[in-house]
């Protein structure tokens, strides 16, 4: 990492802290999965929110070993109420693991979500929040924030999930090409749109309830 992006990641580590998460940097995708696990008792019920971070540091595959209630929304053979009855559960659950569509250097985590049972966890339910998050989704301020999502993090989920969006096929929110005040909500009205609601994790009451973990490689959209 360039010595800008050093100062970058220390900033925003320092501000997490001031905004009572708990931050913590790990050099590699491996040192994450180590700490998450470190960070698990055996028994603890355990999910999580749709993430390709999660998958790329092997996290997943470690829910599944039987040390842990692990709540899968991915189960096959799940109808969908049986998933919704998954997104429910959730909120009791001891740890909810997640990425973050952006970690700002003032230490905001800023998630975007359609159908936000991710969201609605981090800010209230599961005693304990992990966030893995690549140094790529590291971004100035908010504003920064809202343009990672509409010109990264957005169209490539869109592209993974098949939705037919303007910003799958674009590469960009069609607000962007609108260049409109109301930037952050404004986009396409589309069915499959992924962009519902709009979260800033600022201060937080509940002292290192969030934990945020930083990693040296780009990880995740």
């Amino acid at each position: 990492m360039t010595e800008e992006m050093t100062a970058a990641i220390n900033k925003t580590m320092e501000n997490l802290k001031r905004n009572n998460m708990k931050p913590y940097f790990c050099n590699t995708k491996q040192e994450a999965r180590e700490l998450v696990l470190s960070l698990l008792k055996q028994g603890d019920t355990v999910t999580h929110g749709g993430s390709e971070t999660l998958k790329q540091i092997g996290i997943i595959e470690d829910l599944k070993s039987g040390n842990y209630n692990y709540l899968d929304r991915s189960k096959p053979g799940l109808t969908r109420e049986q998933v919704e009855e998954v997104y429910r559960k959730s909120y009791s659950a001891d740890v909810y693991l997640t990425s973050s569509n952006a970690v700002t250097e003032n230490g905001e985590l800023y998630n975007v979500d359609g159908n936000s049972n991710r969201v609605s966890a981090i800010l209230y339910g599961p005693k304990s929040v992990i966030a893995v998050c690549g140094y790529n989704k590291i971004v100035k301020d908010i504003n920064e924030a809202v343009m990672r999502v509409k010109c990264v993090a957005a169209p490539k989920n869109t592209v993974r999930l098949n939705t037919g969006t303007y910003c799958s096929e674009k590469g960009r929110c069609v607000s962007v090409d609108k260049q409109t005040d109301s930037l952050m909500c404004d986009g396409c009205h589309s069915e499959g749109r992924v962009c519902c609601n709009y979260v800033v994790s600022a201060q937080q009451r509940h002292k290192d309830r969030i934990k945020v973990i930083i990693v040296g490689e780009e990880l995740g959209y």
